[in-house]
């Protein structure tokens, strides 16, 4: 059974995983090493998401140019009421100097951009897929709240700003009577855990949900990458780790040999126990999983349904722990103050 959780302080319920779609499209180079799934078997993998309980649809405007967006609109063709979809906007989509940004005037033509491509007339949440700091964020609110208020989106959410920049949109969206953020959307995982010195404490204290992005950390996590062995195929082998954190070589295989040994105690892959870890953190409302095809989904959906002891997230904890950067590590000595959400 699908477990459900709600977003935030909205009042909408979201399954634990949604499917993300930056694999749909493969319009260009970049995209083309995440996978280039169309629009048949696009259709498969949303069957058997409609068929486990996943009903929620992650993408984007910039995924693929547009390409992502079309896919899926195809994909969910007839069944547009019986699933959610998030997008996003602010990232570049053209060449012109206001084809990028979250100004009001980028904002609006994104959004109707991004609802022809779905073949919709509303997205359920809208997220600002980058912090713009040459836009007043008064003005990417207020695009916001008309866009809500006309009934194209139904909440908004932020995904990679910064502590500092989520609180001053939501103190703008308080003192001016704006919609606020419900959701943040954010990069968390075993081999990247810096959301939880900062981000993680501030959307539980202020009541945002959270969705992870890219929970296999740039897919070093799928049981490819191991000790001795040689990467043979997959996004990793294909050059898709470009544009991702780095990870220390053997600070990763620490982490995947103990994957590896709690996995074999449940009959479990690595990235199903990896998937499952993060389920169990703080203030998370949703894993968007991705996958090149049915085979791929099927897998990440066997995370679901089971626990890990505490004893088995304490052992991930420890061997995936990074020392904070400062002020972070300085705040841990007055934790009886100042706790930390997962205790690091």
């Amino acid at each position: 059974m699908m477990e459900y959780r709600q977003l935030g302080r909205s009042g909408l319920k979201v399954p634990a995983f949604s499917l993300g779609t930056a694999t749909f499209g493969g319009s260009n180079e970049f995209f083309q090493r995440w996978g280039s799934t169309q629009v048949d078997e696009a259709r498969n993998m949303v069957d058997l998401c409609l068929e486990r309980g996943v009903n929620f649809f992650d993408t984007a405007d910039i995924y693929s140019e547009g390409a992502a967006e079309e896919v899926l609109g195809e994909a969910l063709k007839g069944r547009r009421d019986k699933v959610l979809i998030s997008s996003k906007a602010t990232f570049p989509t053209g060449d012109g100097p206001n084809e990028k940004g979250s100004s009001r005037y980028h904002l609006i033509r994104a959004c109707e951009a991004s609802l022809r491509r779905l073949k919709t007339d509303h997205i359920d949440v809208y997220f600002m897929h980058g912090f713009d700091a040459l836009t007043p964020v008064e003005e990417t609110l207020r695009a916001l709240d008309d866009l809500t208020s006309s009934g194209k989106i139904g909440y908004i959410g932020a995904s990679n700003f910064s502590g500092w920049q989520v609180m001053k949109s939501l103190a703008a969206s308080e003192k001016y009577g704006l919609g606020r953020y419900v959701a943040y959307q954010g990069y968390y995982s075993l081999v990247g855990r810096e959301y939880e010195w900062e981000l993680m404490p501030l959307t539980l204290d202020q009541g945002l949900g959270t969705m992870v992005w890219s929970p296999l950390g740039w897919g070093r996590l799928t049981g490819k990458i191991r000790r001795g062995a040689p990467v043979q195929d997959g996004r990793i082998a294909a050059g898709g780790a470009e544009g991702g954190p780095p990870v220390a070589e053997e600070k990763l295989f620490d982490i995947v040999d103990v994957l590896h040994d709690i996995g074999e105690q449940h009959g479990k892959s690595i990235p199903q126990v990896a998937l499952n870890w993060l389920l169990s953190r703080p203030g998370i409302a949703n894993v968007v999983i991705g996958a090149r095809n049915r085979n791929q989904l099927e897998q990440n959906l066997e995370a679901l349904g089971w626990s890990l002891s505490a004893e088995e997230i304490a052992r991930l904890d420890e061997v995936s722990y990074t020392t904070p950067t400062y002020p972070y590590w300085h705040q841990t000595g007055f934790d009886e103050r100042n706790p930390k959400p997962t205790g690091w």
